[in-house]
C-alpha cells in the first residue's frame, strides 16, 4: 500500500498541466493530492481498511457457511432421492407380484370354471339320460298296460264267443263261492 502512494506521489501526471510551481497552495493539483494523501491517512488511522478486510473475511465465512449448507441440503436431497427410487422400485416390484398373483388366481379361477362347467354338463346329461331313461320306462309300461288291456279285451271276446250262457253262469257261480269262502 505505501508502494502505491509513493507512485502516485511520484507521478503527479495532472501535475504538469497546472500553472505554477508544484509544491505550492496555489497549485490545486497539489492541494487534491494533500486531501487525498490525509484521506487515505484517516482511513488508516480507522483502521478501515481492517475493518474492510474483517468484513470480506466475514462475508466469505458466510457464503462459505451458505455453500456447506447448500452441499448438505443437497446430500440430503440425494439421500430423498435414493430412498423415493428404492421406495419406488419396491412398489414397482410389489406390483409386479400383485399383477402376477392375480394372473395366478384368474387362471386358477378359469380352471375351477372349467371343472364347474363339466361337472355341471356332466350332471346335466346324468338327468337328462335319468329322463330319457324314466320315460323309456313309462313308454315301455303304458305299452305293456296297454297289451295287457288288448289280451284281457281279446280274451275277453273269445272266452265269450266260445262260452256258453250256462257256463258263463257256472263260471260266475264258482267265483261267487270263491269269494264268499276268503271273505269268511
Amino acid at each position: 500500500m505505501k508502494k502505491l502512494l509513493a507512485l502516485t506521489a511520484l507521478l503527479p501526471a495532472p501535475a504538469l498541466a497546472a500553472s505554477g510551481p508544484f509544491f505550492s497552495l496555489h497549485n490545486t493539483n497539489f492541494v487534491v493530492l494533500l486531501a487525498f494523501i490525509l484521506f487515505i491517512a484517516v482511513l488508516f488511522y480507522f483502521k478501515v481498511p481492517g475493518m474492510l478486510g474483517g468484513m470480506l473475511d466475514k462475508r466469505a465465512q458466510t457464503i462459505q457457511a451458505e455453500l456447506d449448507e447448500a452441499k448438505a441440503l443437497r446430500e440430503e436431497a440425494q439421500t430423498l432421492l435414493a430412498s423415493y427410487e428404492r421406495k419406488q422400485k419396491e412398489v414397482a416390484e410389489q406390483a409386479d407380484r400383485i399383477v402376477a398373483e392375480a394372473k395366478r388366481e384368474a387362471e386358477a379361477a378359469a380352471t375351477q370354471a372349467k371343472e364347474d362347467l363339466k361337472l355341471s354338463i356332466a350332471r346335466r346329461l346324468k338327468g337328462a339320460e335319468d329322463q330319457i331313461a324314466s320315460a323309456e320306462a313309462g313308454a315301455v309300461r303304458e305299452i305293456r298296460d296297454r297289451a295287457i288291456n288288448v289280451a284281457i279285451a281279446a280274451a275277453a271276446e273269445v272266452v265269450a264267443s266260445k262260452t256258453t250262457a250256462a257256463d258263463q253262469n257256472g263260471l260266475i257261480d264258482d267265483a261267487i263261492a270263491q269269494v264268499k269262502d276268503k271273505l269268511h
